[in-house]
């Protein structure tokens, strides 16, 4: 039987939650040129949903309800440990639907139980999705057709690119690399921009340094056919300034300790599966 096609602007799309990441792609729908009336969210925050109506003018409901029936996708954009519960009080609703899940550390399995439903992707976005910048890792039960995916990855595509993995573990991974990974740049945002202001430049003009370049750096690793340890290697001249400072975080064990650090992330991704994927 053939997947029948699916997009974004002819698909009635529910939101539960309405936080910054369902913002986020909010935003990039209706930027596609979604109407507005073709979504639907579910915020319980008066805060959250007078933001909405300000932002988008979407007017978010307080509490699912019939509405729900009519999406044909569903995005769950809640938190880890409140996802069970907004799960049994949607579920009556969303039988016929497509489910999106952006929940941190949820299994599928978990979802599948809650919701009665095979039909899940489970997605790992990251911050930059904000700006249309992110990259997002995907997975799918094996219930879900080539339209459902081709439809997920149009509506992901709001917020930058994506990939999909084989197997669901792997989103533990993804979660340590690209869903944290935004923090540890900043980290080292931080850091270089207080060793500049050290070695007397201005605060902004360190910043300003710093961001500058890491965006030149990942661009040109992007771009570049060749591995990034070549590219390294290249700016890297014996005896000179870089050697130095590589040598010193090589020495140091810096490479080692990132790795192990993003190792805890991963575990911790584990973790939150078991505490509230039950």
């Amino acid at each position: 039987m053939t997947a029948v096609a699916l997009s974004p602007l002819s698909t009635t799309i529910a939101f539960i939650g309405g936080g910054n990441m369902a913002s986020a792609i909010i935003g990039g729908l209706l930027r596609q040129g979604v109407a507005a009336d073709r979504i639907e969210v579910v915020e319980p925050f008066e805060a959250a949903r007078a933001a909405l109506k300000e932002q988008f003018g979407i007017t978010a409901r307080a509490e699912a309800g019939e509405a729900l029936a009519r999406a044909q996708l569903v995005v769950w954009a809640v938190k880890p440990q409140t996802f069970k519960d907004a799960a049994a009080a949607a579920a009556p609703h969303t039988a016929q639907a497509l489910h999106l899940s952006v929940a941190a550390g949820i299994p599928t399995a978990s979802i599948a139980q809650w919701l009665g439903s095979e039909r899940i992707v489970r997605a790992m976005p990251n911050t930059p999705a904000l700006i249309g910048q992110g990259i997002t890792g995907l997975f799918a039960r094996p219930a879900v057709d080539a339209a459902g995916k081709e439809l997920v990855e149009q509506v992901v595509a709001s917020t930058g690119k994506h990939l999909w993995v084989a197997q669901e573990e792997q989103l533990d991974a993804v979660t340590a690399l690209s869903g944290s990974g935004p923090a540890y740049v900043f980290l080292f945002l931080e850091a270089m921009t207080q060793a500049g202001v050290e070695m007397g430049l201005g605060a902004h003009q360190s910043y300003q340094l710093a961001v500058a370049t890491f965006q030149g750096a990942s661009e040109l690793a992007a771009r570049s056919s060749e591995p990034v340890e070549v590219l390294r290697q290249r700016v890297t001249s014996k005896g000179g300034t870089t050697h130095a400072a590589v040598t010193h975080l090589q020495e140091t064990g810096v490479p080692a300790h990132f790795i192990a650090a993003m190792r805890a992330a991963e575990q911790r991704a584990k973790e939150l599966a078991q505490e509230f994927g039950r």
